[in-house]
């Protein structure tokens, strides 16, 4: 008897869980801007700091189930995504932050947590794009904003504001 419950307990879970698995849209998105970078070259690296904060959201988010990572083509982004891909076995994603668009259309039809790195003037316009609340805006020296946005079975979004250290 105790195996059939078991078994019965598990086959309730499931069904539980198929109309979020056919609705089809993450279960969250995490949107983060790159990491501190040189003043070098026109595609700047990320800085030892930088490196550090890219480490840094690794360490928070390798948990969350994450199951996309997408970035801008730029360096600093590459480079603030690399040690979550790495960290999950992912491949990042290159999308074109001036089609902002296209990549929700793509984001929104995936399941799992997902991830987006972008920029300062990028990120406030995906957040919105999402059904999110951006807050304000990001200033030029501010790398540490994290954005947890939790899509609703109403098609609420809600936003959380995290930060890196």
């Amino acid at each position: 008897m105790p195996t059939f419950r078991r078994l019965l307990c598990a086959a309730m879970a499931v069904l539980t869980l198929l109309p979020a698995l056919a609705s089809a849209e993450p279960s969250a998105i995490y949107l983060v801007r790159h990491g501190e970078k040189t003043a070098v070259g026109q595609d700047p690296e990320l800085t030892p700091r930088g490196q550090e904060r890219a480490r840094h959201v690794a360490a928070i988010l390798h948990r969350a189930g994450i199951s996309a990572i997408f970035s801008t083509p730029t360096v600093r982004t590459r480079q603030t995504a690399a040690p979550l891909a790495q960290r999950t076995g992912l491949t990042v994603q290159i999308y074109d932050p001036r089609a902002p668009k296209a990549l929700v259309e793509k984001v929104r039809g995936l399941s799992g947590a997902v991830v987006v790195v972008g920029h300062s003037n990028t990120l406030p316009e995906l957040v919105k794009l999402f059904g999110g609340a951006p807050g304000a805006e990001i200033g030029d020296d501010e790398y540490d904003r994290l954005y947890q946005l939790l899509p609703a079975a109403d098609g609420q979004v809600g936003t959380v504001l995290l930060g890196t250290p």
